[in-house]
């Protein structure tokens, strides 16, 4: 997986996570990645800064943290949940087959209980609750 760093033709700037340069390429040109603050799909590269190691020691056994703006972490789901299925009020039925092998693997989304996603995450499958997007006024 690569990171790059995305704007939108209103400025607005975000990160994507690619497979490669090339599948960035296609899905951009394809309309495929959407801002996830304003929903244009004209995109752009930025110029990123490169992973440096520093020779600085360090703890390995401490924990490592990130300060990660909530709105931003919301916001790059929501983008990730555009590009899944939706499967509508199918979710917990589709999530299951999709777990059990009896339906082809790949990313969905769509809309579940709470007690639904409770059961789900003790069945040992991954689920995710994405917030809704905050309305612009």
């Amino acid at each position: 997986m690569i990171v790059f760093n995305l704007c939108c033709d209103n400025e607005h700037v975000f990160e994507g996570w690619f497979a490669n340069a090339e599948a960035f390429g296609d899905q951009a040109a394809r309309g495929l990645i959407a801002c996830p603050v304003c929903d244009s799909t004209q995109i752009e590269r930025r110029p990123s800064a490169p992973y440096v190691h520093t020779a600085g020691v360090r703890d390995k056994n401490a924990p490592q943290r990130t300060a990660v703006d909530p709105e931003v972490f919301a916001a790059a789901f929501r983008m990730a949940a555009r590009q899944a299925e939706d499967v509508g009020e199918q979710f917990p039925s589709e999530a299951r087959r999709i777990h059990h092998g009896e339906a082809e693997q790949r990313s969905i989304r769509g809309q579940a209980s709470s007690e639904d996603l409770g059961e789900l995450l003790e069945e040992g499958i991954l689920v995710l609750p994405i917030p809704d997007e905050p309305s612009i006024q």
